[in-house]
């Protein structure tokens, strides 16, 4: 019989091999100024080549001021094209599409760089976890980041890339405009949910203005926000229902796929689900500690024994006891409400569990994030018929915390027979293996 996870997904304008993507996963294996560089290719060769069907590219901001952290590629001038074409071209030899991911910050970020100190939002409340500072934009502003967003996807476009994704979700700029938790603007980009969607819809009409109705375009959503699952003073934010009402408006707007997420913040108990590793994160956390008001209390806290015992436990109680397809009650109400496919994240790694998403209608495909971090060969595990991997990701989070100042891989050294050998993984991306 046919095995749903390896027939193709059809979208309006693309055609996907199977069901299992690699989803956006960010790591600092750029040069300082946005260009990109041969460890990023070899980042994400380590997926096309074992079978995904399609690769979500890390954050790429559309300007220097969007950032999260340095060291990302960046799509913010035509000088970049060069790279992400050869990027793409390396990506489709294995038969594997391969979508950017334009995406801005705002208040957002973990280390600004030497470009800007403030963060540009819908606010000027600072973000409440680590107390990153921001400005409220202008309408100017505003004009200005949604051109910049077309002309992202003009240059994905012309480096042949096979489409792009909005980083709608977790956080991020259009979180902080869509969000009722975080919009407190007056003018028509805040307000009603419909004006707080306005920055949104009015992105994607211009990126259909620059990129042509043909070129795939879908976004990200966090369809709950649960806001205040770690600040209970915040204000709870976006609903499932809000989010139906967006998805529906986005299609109408031209977009061609939603990829279901939750959480306003990254990292969020819900997402990415699993542990917070309070130990780990000690390590790298003082990275940051310039970056926000709160970030030195919150160092403080990571570096106590009963602080961090706190921390962890909240983080736990928050998150909830389901792991693998935490957003697929979200997801099935989108996708019965849109006619456009619907994609999901959360934790996947059990084909089983995926197979019945699909064949019960939550979802059309999956995105994965660290389960391939874990197992780069994944789909081809699923494929020699494993339902589960052999060495499955313990959703540890390990890999989160250390992506701040060491290279993104799997850093649980228990799935590893010594420590040298978790290393030598790691650092792989940087001689192609």
């Amino acid at each position: 019989m046919p095995d749903i996870l390896f027939e193709p997904i059809q979208f309006r304008n693309l055609t996907v091999k199977n069901r299992i993507w690699r989803s956006n996963i960010s790591g600092r294996f750029d040069n300082y100024d946005g260009s990109g560089n041969q460890a990023r290719i070899n980042w994400e060769l380590k997926f096309a080549r074992n079978g995904v069907g399609a690769i979500v590219s890390s954050f790429v901001a559309v300007n220097i001021r969007g950032r999260i952290l340095p060291n990302y590629a960046t799509i913010d001038r035509d000088a970049r094209i060069p790279f992400w074409r050869e990027l793409g071209k390396r990506v489709h030899e294995h038969d594997c599409r391969f979508i950017m991911q334009l995406s801005h910050g705002g208040r957002q970020r973990d280390v600004g760089g030497i470009e800007f100190e403030t963060g540009l939002s819908s606010t000027d409340k600072p973000e409440p976890l680590n107390g990153f500072p921001c400005e409220r934009m202008t309408l100017d502003q505003i004009k200005s980041t949604i051109e910049d967003f077309a002309q992202g996807a003009r240059r994905a476009r012309e480096a042949g890339l096979d489409g792009v994704e909005l980083h709608s979700a977790n956080g991020y700029l259009f979180t902080q405009f869509l969000s009722s938790a975080i919009n407190d603007r007056e003018d028509e980009y805040g307000g009603s949910l419909e004006n707080r969607a306005r920055f949104l819809l009015d992105v994607i009409r211009a990126i259909r203005r620059e990129a042509g109705n043909d070129f795939h375009l879908q976004i990200k959503l966090s369809a709950t926000e649960y806001n205040n699952a770690l600040t209970p003073f915040e204000k709870p934010g976006n609903t499932i229902e809000d989010s139906v009402l967006v998805a529906k408006w986005a299609e109408e707007a031209g977009v061609d796929a939603i990829v279901v997420s939750s959480g306003s913040s990254f990292p969020h108990p819900k997402n990415p689900p699993g542990d917070f590793p309070t130990e780990e994160a000690a390590k790298t956390f003082d990275t940051m500690i310039s970056s926000g008001s709160r970030t030195r209390l919150n160092y403080a806290v990571l570096t106590n024994d009963l602080g961090a015992k706190l921390f962890r436990a909240s983080w736990i109680r928050a998150r909830g006891e389901v792991i693998e397809g935490i957003n697929l009650d979200d997801a099935r109400r989108i996708k019965h409400a849109v006619g456009i496919p619907v994609l999901c994240t959360g934790g996947f790694q059990t084909a089983s569990v995926i197979r019945h998403a699909i064949e019960n209608g939550d979802c059309d495909a999956v995105t994965i994030a660290r389960p391939l971090i874990a197992n780069n060969d994944l789909v081809k595990q699923f494929a020699a018929g494993k339902d589960i991997p052999g060495r499955p990701c313990t959703y540890c989070n390990k890999c989160l915390v250390n992506v701040i100042e060491n290279p993104l891989g799997c850093y649980e050294q228990s799935r590893y027979p010594s420590r040298e050998a978790m290393v030598a993984e790691i650092l792989s991306v940087f001689d192609g293996r």
